[in-house]
């Protein structure tokens, strides 16, 4: 049993932390199985797993290792980017889950610094460490506590100066996993090694470069003597299977493509009516555009919901929105891009013209807002340094303009082909601007070395076809002033192939 004694915070709660005593530790896996058992959590899912590493080379090396699960962090980001609040933090410190207002959009996934969040195959809704939440409501400790057969594991309140926890904590060195990220965690090591807290640590041979992360996860098979594999140290390895799937895949990419084709050609349409190249009263300009842009629009939310575990849920995120998530913003940027266009095309069907150009404006500015607002959303994917670039905003916009120029070209060989040779020129325009845009996040420093191992992996590992693929169509599409129609597929392509190796980069380094 644990005594609460008189340690509250400023609203009457304790807050719970817990310290890891790898020094201790044998790797029994207790833990695991207490932590299966006591949460029925199904099999290829784990809440808390043991990770060992061996350290140093035969015949002096030794095996270390690191228990991991959630780090309770007091700034956590998968609260922030959750768009519902199925992912929240409770007066005691704990971050907690409800699985009932839960999505399946992954995001808290993708936030995670430390690769603790999963999707429970069975209820197929997000799902992690809580501490035992229940039991410490009842004043008893957490499974993998009481399990643990050389008390490596301890829990206590951070505001008992009397709890071990505390007193661990206050007097004695411990470490932190990712101090940099600042999420304050509250799951503490004492006596851990560096190579087993760092997951790229086991990839970091002595010039400082890295290993491809090609190979299957769980295993790094280090000091192989293979091209391209790190000769290390130290080798990391998981007794059992941990899934560790990059929680977004296909449907992000081509997510971003439709919403760039439906923020696109509206902008697209609108810019070539300011600067007289498209007269407001053309039926591209009154409907072809706007239509385009609505059907794109349709098919952005589709995939969206589509690719929710729960998408009998996707109500959720604008009934009870969690306001900090770019993903609940998003929702709502395009909801009402989406009632721009539809009034719009009403004013269009009674001939208001009038109307037509003062909507032009603010929905212009709707369709920018929907361009670059994923670049907020990856930005709260703090795990994931490869997306924290500042220049992804700008590049989406820019990726909005080629897409919008591309899918308006055939329309407009059909309803207005004065335009062609405009939206041709223009696509040849973005498509340079996309093309300095590749080059710049593919040259300039990258400050972090999870940056520096996913650019390798986008041109250099198994993502180099969709990047190299991409990168050649988009310098095709620079000839759309004489190819005409024949530039929109490879300008399209070239978005899609790119975005996806550009998203898969972003997850394909360890955090764990």
């Amino acid at each position: 049993m644990i005594s609460l004694g008189d340690s509250t915070d400023e609203q009457g709660h304790p807050i719970w932390a817990k310290v890891v005593d790898q020094s201790r530790c044998i790797g029994c896996h207790a833990c695991t199985t207490a932590c299966k058992s006591e949460n029925l959590v199904p099999l290829s899912v784990t809440r808390t797993y043991v990770k060992s590493v061996e350290v140093g080379e035969f015949p002096q090396a030794r095996r270390n290792f690191q228990v991991t699960r959630c780090n309770q962090c007091s700034d956590a980001p998968c609260t922030t980017a959750c768009p519902t609040s199925a992912m929240y933090r409770r007066p005691d410190g704990i971050v907690d889950f409800d699985k009932s207002i839960c999505i399946g959009c992954k995001a808290c996934i993708a936030a995670c610094p430390y690769d603790a969040i999963f999707i429970n195959p069975e209820d197929h809704s997000a799902e992690k460490c809580n501490f035992c939440a229940h039991r410490l409501d009842v004043g008893l400790e957490p499974a993998c506590v009481v399990v643990c057969p050389v008390e490596a594991l301890l829990v206590g309140d951070l505001n008992d100066p009397s709890s071990r926890v505390a007193q661990i904590v206050n007097r004695e060195a411990v470490q932190v996993r990712r101090p940099e990220k600042q999420t304050q965690p509250k799951l503490f090591y004492k006596g851990a090694h560096q190579a087993t807290l760092d997951p790229l640590a086991a990839r970091r041979p002595p010039g400082g470069l890295y290993a491809s992360s090609t190979q299957p996860t769980g295993h790094a098979e280090i000091g192989s003597g293979h091209p391209g594999k790190a000769t290390s140290s130290a080798a990391a390895l998981l007794s059992y299977d941990v899934s560790h799937k990059a929680p977004w895949g296909w449907p992000v990419t081509l997510y971003t493509t439709t919403k760039s084709i439906a923020a696109g050609a509206y902008l697209v349409a609108v810019l070539l009516c300011v600067f007289g190249a498209l007269d407001w009263t053309s039926s591209l300009a009154l409907w072809g555009a706007p239509i385009l842009a609505l059907a794109f629009l349709g098919a952005t939310g589709a995939i969206l919901v589509l690719d929710l575990e729960h998408p009998e849920r996707f109500y959720l995120i604008l009934t009870r929105p969690q306001m900090r998530s770019w993903l609940a913003r998003g929702a709502f940027v395009i909801t009402g891009y989406a009632l721009a266009l539809i009034l719009s095309l009403g004013a269009a069907a009674v001939h208001a013209g009038a109307i037509v150009r003062g909507i032009a404006f603010p929905g212009a500015l709707l369709a920018v807002v929907t361009s670059v607002y994923t670049a907020y959303l990856f930005a709260q994917a703090k795990g994931r340094d490869f997306w924290q670039s500042p220049l992804l905003g700008p590049h989406l916009l820019v990726q909005a303009l080629m897409a919008g120029a591309a899918a308006l070209l055939p329309l407009a060989v059909w309803l207005q082909p004065s335009s062609v040779a405009w939206l041709a020129w223009l696509l040849a325009a973005a498509s340079a601007l996309h093309l300095l845009f590749v080059a710049a996040e593919g040259t300039l420093d990258h400050p972090t070395a999870h940056a520096r191992l996913a650019l390798h992996e986008m041109y250099s590992g198994v993502l180099g076809r969709f990047a190299w693929t991409g990168i050649a169509l988009a310098f095709v599409t620079l000839a759309a002033p004489w190819i005409g129609l024949w530039a929109v597929l490879p300008a399209l392509g070239a978005l899609v192939a790119y975005d996806h190796a550009y998203v898969q980069a972003g997850q394909a380094v360890p955090l764990a």
